[in-house]
């Protein structure tokens, strides 16, 4: 079965051109929609809630920096049409999950650092898609690619 509608998923750091790059690849060969997608995640879960100060500018400017940025992500690889590109916030797997539902979304790339050791036993943002995701999850290798 082909696929025919895209959700990509990125974090906005460097690695992100890699998925960006195989993601359009795959979209061209298979000539189908695709959606952009970055989370952008409370403070607050970063410090675990109990944060004794205001961090509500701090996540403003976080979530104004991450649009403008996903912005240029998406004119750089053609993904910037009305509504495909979506700045989210929350906790990613249930905003990446939700969002691939609301937009019928058959297949989800995102990439893939394939943390060990301790980063493994805490989890990461791609493990946590693969559970309970309401379609097929492609991650693209990012490990190989680090010293390029």
């Amino acid at each position: 079965m082909a696929y025919s509608h895209l959700l990509i998923a990125i974090d906005l750091t460097e690695d992100c051109h890699l998925v960006l790059e195989k993601a359009h690849k795959l979209r061209t060969a298979l000539s189908c929609k695709a959606t952009l997608v970055h989370v952008v995640e409370p403070l607050t879960m970063a410090f675990g809630g109990d944060v004794p100060m205001d961090l509500s500018l701090l996540q403003e400017q976080q979530t104004e920096q991450a649009q403008e940025k996903l912005n240029i992500l998406a004119e750089q690889h053609e993904l910037l049409k009305e509504n495909n590109c979506h700045l989210r916030y929350g906790q990613p797997r249930q905003e990446i999950h939700l969002l691939a539902k609301e937009q019928n979304c058959d297949l989800i790339i995102v990439g893939s650092h394939g943390r060990h050791g301790l980063a493994l036993l805490l989890g990461s943002t791609t493990n946590d898609l693969l559970s309970g995701a309401p379609c097929d999850v492609l991650a693209i290798d990012l490990k190989d690619h680090a010293n390029e």
